[in-house]
């Protein structure tokens, strides 16, 4: 048995380090959603014969107000929001150098121009010259001899059978003027899908340009970024299903109250702080697609109540795999290690939260972004490896003590939690090839189903949990007891026609030794070290 639990342990170890690879990789890019885009004197970056600045880029679905309500642009700001899809220029200023305004003629109208450019993503083979077997961007002398575009535009193709295209507003810096404020324009969206801001420039003499202000993006129902749009959604019917699971669990706790083992304290702490995460979540959206920005209350009281919970829940898993009330009373010496593990995971995913939820994590380096994500990645593979190596052990004690209905419920919870890690790895597996084939976000409509898997399957868990030690009126078939009669009827043997069990003995010194060599046992890091009852038993 010794040799099976090694072999256990080296699977579990190889698992762990797979989990931490996927981890990393499926955390590399994490976008983080808004529908009021800010620029604070952002630079333009000079790509072909060009300059450009990505203004921002969201899924958004077609207005539902009727297309002949919607031609006059210049006015929409009259219009009531509700139906409306759009995206809104505010306070756009283009600031250039002093070394540029010097260049100029003050007596010249125009002396610079900045463009910007709104293009679906299916779309973006219309900017720039290939369609005129040309590389560049913007147009040349030799490419507007034939009439296709104008020097100092940026190219695009105006396809006569095709009503939505690509659209740019033009903004011209006048005379010596250091800056040009782009007019107050909303765009009117009429076909759903990806769509992609730039602010561009074509003149080498712009170099050095800034670009400051704002702008809204605005999707028929509300201001959540496509993507999200449906997570609001999801996470109110989580916070009905965490409730109908705490109604459960509250009727079943108060009829079975006398009979009412410390682990139920602990599941129930985990399914207030599920309800409380999940209407927090709710909310949140509800806020942010009502105003357009994320509050900072109530997000970081959201993120704050997901890192609780998902400590708590690690900390559940780990302490029903120690056996934790049912072959043993307390964690003894591991009590400090559990809670050490416990506060430093709670520390690290909350500043992770914090990071992905209240700032664009794509704004950091890389080696900032693996400072952040590599933290939690080893404290879960800590958290998987003292899972498996504590139910092995414990399932080892139940064989041996031969305790076959406890033996029965911890074979079921290994098999539901084993199935959980490998539906884990499938889709850290799906989310890997998802973002590596979706490079440029044209499945978002299917995008929010990634994050969802997650909370759905912690449920998940949370619910198996509930069914297998869910308070009953014989708490002993999987409670802690000092006297081995609870199991006297599955380990005693009758002797034949004397009716005497002779098994109680020989159990009672099997629990004694078990015992002690849990004691000595928690005294290894993290319960991981050489199996002392092993020995005592050769």
């Amino acid at each position: 048995m010794g040799d099976s639990i090694i072999r256990g342990s080296d699977l579990s170890l190889i698992l762990v380090i797979t989990l931490i690879v996927l981890h990393l990789t499926s955390h590399s890019i994490v976008p983080v959603g808004a529908s009021i885009h800010e620029y604070q004197t952002e630079a333009f970056t000079r790509r072909s014969n060009s300059f450009f600045f990505h203004g921002g880029s969201e899924g958004l679905y077609a207005s539902r107000v009727p297309p002949h309500t919607l031609r006059d642009n210049s006015s929409s700001e009259d219009k009531p929001l509700s139906g409306r899809s759009f995206i809104r220029f505010e306070s756009i200023t283009f600031q250039r150098t002093k070394e540029s305004t010097q260049k100029q003629n003050e007596m010249q109208q125009r002396t610079g121009l900045v463009e910007a450019i709104i293009v679906e993503v299916k779309d973006r083979a219309e900017i720039g010259g290939s369609y005129l077997n040309s590389y560049a961007i913007c147009c040349s002398p030799d490419l507007a001899k034939d009439g296709s575009c104008k020097v100092g535009e940026v190219i695009i193709h105006q396809d006569p059978y095709k009503l939505n295209g690509p659209q740019r507003i033009q903004t011209f810096f006048e005379g010596k003027n250091e800056e040009a404020k782009m007019d107050l324009r909303t765009i009117e969206i009429n076909n759903t899908g990806m769509y992609y801001l730039y602010f561009m420039f074509c003149d080498p003499e712009l170099e050095g340009t800034l670009v400051s202000g704002s702008t809204v993006w605005r999707n028929p129902d509300g201001y959540l970024p496509g993507k999200m749009a449906p997570l609001m959604t999801f996470f109110g019917y989580m916070s009905l299903a965490y409730l109908v699971l705490g109604l459960f669990w509250f009727l079943r706790f108060v009829r079975y109250w006398k009979d009412i083992i410390k682990l139920h304290y602990h599941i129930t702490a985990v399914i207030g702080l599920g309800m409380c995460e999940m209407a927090l979540w709710y909310f949140e959206y509800a806020n942010f697609n009502s105003t357009g920005s994320r509050p900072m209350g109530i997000t970081v009281w959201a993120v704050t109540f997901s890192a609780i919970k998902k400590t708590f829940s690690r900390l559940l898993l780990l302490v029903v795999s120690m056996g934790y009330g049912v072959v043993r009373p307390t964690l003894g010496s591991t009590t400090a290690k559990t809670l050490l593990l416990g506060v430093t995971y709670f520390v690290a995913s909350e500043a992770l939260e914090l990071v992905e939820h209240l700032g664009n994590i794509n704004d950091f380096s890389g080696k900032t972004r693996l400072f952040l994500v590599l933290p939690v990645a080893v404290l879960d593979a800590c958290f998987i490896l003292w899972i498996f190596s504590s139910l092995s052990k414990t399932l080892e004690k139940l064989q041996i003590r031969r305790s076959m209905a406890k033996l029965e419920l911890y074979r079921k919870f290994t098999n539901s939690l084993a199935v959980s890690v490998l539906l884990s790895v499938a889709w850290i597996g799906y989310e890997l090839y998802f973002n590596a084939t979706d490079p440029l976000s044209e499945l978002w409509r299917r995008a929010w189903i990634i994050p969802a898997f997650w909370t759905l399957l912690a449920f998940i868990l949370l619910v198996v949990i509930c069914i297998l030690w869910a308070p009953s009126h014989n708490p002993t078939r999987y409670a802690y007891s000092e006297e081995m009669g609870e199991d006297s009827e599955e380990e005693g043997i009758s002797l034949t026609g004397g009716g005497v069990m002779v098994g109680g003995d020989l159990a009672t010194k099997i629990e004694r030794k078990e015992r002690k060599a849990s004691i000595a046992a928690d005294h290894h890091v993290f319960g991981l070290g050489e199996d002392v009852e092993e020995d005592k038993r050769e």
